[in-house]
């Protein structure tokens, strides 16, 4: 049993092997219906729950894919409509139940602690389906659709993001360090990194580089990263966060720092952050990348559950 809570805990040879396996379960569904099970039914009755605390579409669309191409079965719970949210039963006697009924875990939640309570009272394996300071599943499918599109080791290749330092942007400085990437992070003085986080890159890596400019933070980038910056529970002034960022948005003018074959991922829902040119423009690859999160899941699944070849 192998959870999968926060890519910095991973080593880096398993996630590797996550990415060959999701390159070659895609390559082989190439022509196959989406409801159509894999070849082997490699997860045949096997169960996955998922807990939604947030709202989702992606990740809930994805995962509920991914469990049944595998031949398995998916129950999607809301915290609201149990015990653990209406009638005070306590995590661990929630993780006992749902390990009874369940063969993994998938959990999408405001709170990093509920996290790591059910990784420490459930019996099967628990997957970060998004929490406060990481969003795992998301950043490893994007490193495979860097790697798809541009057709090289992410390694290669130098990445940008452009945005509010949250839990995409935690993620990626861990993959950054676990696939030896060059990564720039552009983002106002207020917004930079915490320092727990800054601490960690000083010991693991010398390739990540922050700048206050966005223009310096795109200059020679093979990918441009960014997230929405006002987060579904922003508990900000969301008017003047919008403001703070009027010089990162990325547009025609600023892509033209980047490398001519640049190429634009976001990982949704979008809002000011990015013109609708560079959105809707050739070199954004938004809706393969968000497809590519039913191939890679499937493979994060098996890995969870042993059955990763």
């Amino acid at each position: 049993m192998k959870h999968f809570v926060h890519l910095k805990d991973i080593p880096a040879k398993d996630l590797r092997k996550i990415i060959i396996d999701a390159k070659r379960r895609k390559k082989l569904r190439s022509k196959i219906s989406t409801l159509e099970v894999d070849k082997g039914a490699p997860l045949k009755g096997k169960m996955l729950i998922q807990m939604f605390e947030k709202a989702s579409s992606r990740t809930r669309i994805s995962f509920y894919m991914a469990i049944k191409q595998l031949g398995g079965g998916t129950l999607t719970l809301r915290s609201n409509e149990i015990h653990l949210g209406q009638g005070g039963e306590s995590i661990e006697d929630t993780a006992k139940i749902l390990s009874t009924y369940g063969d993994g875990f998938m959990i999408r939640t405001d709170s990093d602690d509920k996290v790591e309570k059910f990784k420490n009272f459930l019996s099967i394996p628990v997957i970060n389906g998004l929490s406060p300071s990481s969003h795992p599943t998301q950043v490893l499918s994007d490193v495979f659709t860097v790697e798809e599109i541009k057709n090289k080791p992410i390694s290669k290749l130098n990445i940008c993001w452009i945005g509010d330092s949250n839990n995409v942007l935690n993620s990626l400085i861990a993959a950054s360090v676990k696939f030896s990437f060059n990564l720039s992070i552009g983002c106002p003085k207020n917004y930079e990194p915490r320092q727990e986080l800054r601490k960690y890159i000083k010991k693991n890596n010398k390739r990540i580089f922050i700048f206050n400019d966005a223009k310096k933070a795109v200059k020679n980038a093979d990918v441009i990263f960014s997230d929405k910056v006002i987060s579904l529970n922003d508990k900000v002034n969301k008017k003047k966060k919008v403001n703070q960022f009027k010089n990162f948005k990325i547009d025609k003018k600023l892509i033209k720092y980047a490398k001519k074959d640049c190429i634009f991922l976001h990982c949704l829902p979008r809002g000011p952050e990015v013109s609708d040119e560079v959105f809707l423009g050739k070199q954004s690859y938004v809706w393969q990348q968000a497809l590519n999160r039913v191939h890679v899941q499937k493979s994060i699944l098996l890995y969870c559950l042993g059955k990763l070849r």
